[in-house]
This record gives C-alpha cells, sequence and structure tokens, in this order.
C-alpha cells in the first residue's frame, strides 16, 4: 500500500504541474493525454500477444498518439477514417495471421481509449470565464478520488464482494464509499474555489455533487471493463509502469469513461455560475 500511496502522489503532483503551467504551455495536457493513450493501446496490443502484427500495432498507437490533437470533429474523423483504411487494407494481406476478433479489439479499443482521454481537452475548452482547469481537476477528482475512495474504505471495510467473477478485490462496501468521499471531496473543491474568489465566481455544488455521483459509477464501469478485458488475456495487470499500480491503463481506465460523463453534463449543467 506505501508504493501505491507514492505513486499515487507523484501522478497528482505531477497533473498538477500540468495544471499549473496550462497557461504559459497548453499543449501540455494534449501531449500527456497523447503519449497516455498510446502507451494504453501499447498495452492492450501487448496483453493481447499481438505486438508482432505490425499492421495492427504501429496504426493503432498512431491513431492514439493523433487523437488528442485533433481539434474538433472534422479532423478526429478525418484521422480515424485514415486509421480505418489502413487497418484493414493491412486485413487483406495477413487475414491468415490474424482473427477477426484481435482485430475487432484493436479496432474498438484504439478508438475508446484515445477519445475517452482526449474529452478532458474538449473539458478545457469549455466556455467558463477563463477557469477552464477547474473543470479538468474536476474530472480528474471524479475518476480518481473515486477509485481510491473505494480502495481505502474496502480494505478497512470491505465484506461483500461486489463483482467477484470479475474482480474479487471490489466490495460494495468499498463502492458506497467511493461515491460518498468522492462527492463529498468535489464538494469541497468547489467550497474552496468559490472562496478563493471571494464571491465573483458562484458554483453549483448540485452540479459538483453529480459529477461525484455519476463520476463513480462511470469509474466503477471502467474498471470492471478493463478487469474483464485482463481476465480474458489471462493477466493480472496491462503492465508495471506505475509501481503499486500496474499499468497506464490500470489507472486511467476509469478516466477513459468519467471524462466523456463529465463533458456531456457540463455542457448542459454548467458548474459555474458567472
Amino acid at each position: 500500500m506505501k508504493q501505491r500511496i507514492i505513486s499515487g502522489a507523484t501522478l497528482v503532483a505531477f497533473v498538477a504541474a500540468i495544471v499549473i503551467f496550462n497557461s504559459s504551455f497548453p499543449y501540455a495536457l494534449n501531449i500527456v493525454l497523447s503519449l497516455v493513450s498510446a502507451f494504453g493501446v501499447w498495452e492492450l496490443i501487448t496483453a493481447l500477444g499481438i505486438q508482432q502484427r505490425h499492421f495492427l500495432a504501429w496504426p493503432s498507437v498512431a491513431m492514439a498518439l493523433a487523437v488528442p490533437f485533433c481539434p474538433d470533429f472534422f479532423y478526429f474523423q478525418l484521422v480515424f477514417y485514415i486509421y480505418t483504411l489502413l487497418i484493414f487494407t493491412g486485413l487483406l494481406f495477413h487475414h491468415q495471421e490474424v482473427t477477426f476478433r484481435e482485430l475487432g479489439v484493436i479496432y474498438s479499443m484504439s478508438l475508446l481509449i484515445p477519445w475517452g482521454l482526449s474529452k478532458l481537452v474538449s473539458i478545457r475548452e469549455l466556455e467558463n470565464g477563463g477557469h477552464e482547469m477547474f473543470y479538468v481537476i474536476l474530472t480528474i477528482a471524479a475518476a480518481w478520488v473515486a477509485d481510491a475512495g473505494a480502495f481505502f474504505v474496502g480494505s478497512f471495510f470491505g465484506k461483500h464482494k461486489l463483482c467477484p467473477n470479475i474482480s474479487p478485490k471490489k466490495t460494495i462496501e468499498g463502492a458506497v464509499g467511493g461515491f460518498v468521499v468522492n462527492i463529498l471531496l468535489l464538494l469541497l473543491i468547489g467550497f474552496v474555489f468559490q472562496s478563493y474568489y471571494q464571491g465573483t465566481v458562484e458554483v453549483n455544488y448540485w452540479v459538483l455533487a453529480v459529477i461525484g455521483a455519476g463520476g463513480t459509477l462511470a469509474s466503477i464501469l471502467g474498471d470492471l471493463s478493463f478487469s474483464l478485458i485482463k481476465r480474458s488475456c489471462h493477466i493480472k495487470d496491462f503492465g508495471q509502469v506505475i509501481p503499486g499500480h500496474g499499468g497506464i491503463l490500470d489507472r486511467f481506465d476509469s478516466m477513459i469513461f468519467v471524462a466523456p460523463f463529465v463533458y456531456l453534463l457540463l455542457t448542459v449543467f454548467p458548474a459555474l455560475v458567472l
């Protein structure tokens, strides 16, 4: 657990640096998400044991690298279409070397992983009076605090298994703890933010509570979904890049599901009243 805490603190410090330097170098977030997406896709390729299928591997990694830099839907469609052409052209020449199941998994995940993570960039671009990184912080917190809250509460109080056939260590008590801790911390972040600006910015606490509750559900769904993928690949973790946490996907699986939820919610119901 000590190693997990140290690694978690390092990740938080890294994210804090991106937030602090956003105004001077806004592409830092894009670069980080691009690299995380590419490493995540590569971990999945390795888990499936098809890293030698270059016609699948390298276009998929390139797709993951490119998506966080697509400024609008047109460029996203362009990148996705080129990727599709490359993958299926390669399949015509190598159809005896790879199964359609493997292609389907890589094809879908090379879309889902970078698309989900790149929603953090979309969240930063939402109109909120120049406080764009506040929304990014909320999203990251909604994903990681839910996971951390569930882990610690489940470690001390967990007795009833949540999904024993998919993730044996997850408990119902941990899930409930994740809900409570996530909502309370997001409300605290909102209170501190509003107090710092001394009334010039009003926080919608109902929206923060919904982000906390919905973010916890999305976080659990993302975690369990990728746990199911690991089970089908007969592996415990996607890698050992982050000590105590596993691979990139082991740490960012919840973010892939949480970021789109927060983006859609904030598009309709802003968390700040200016």
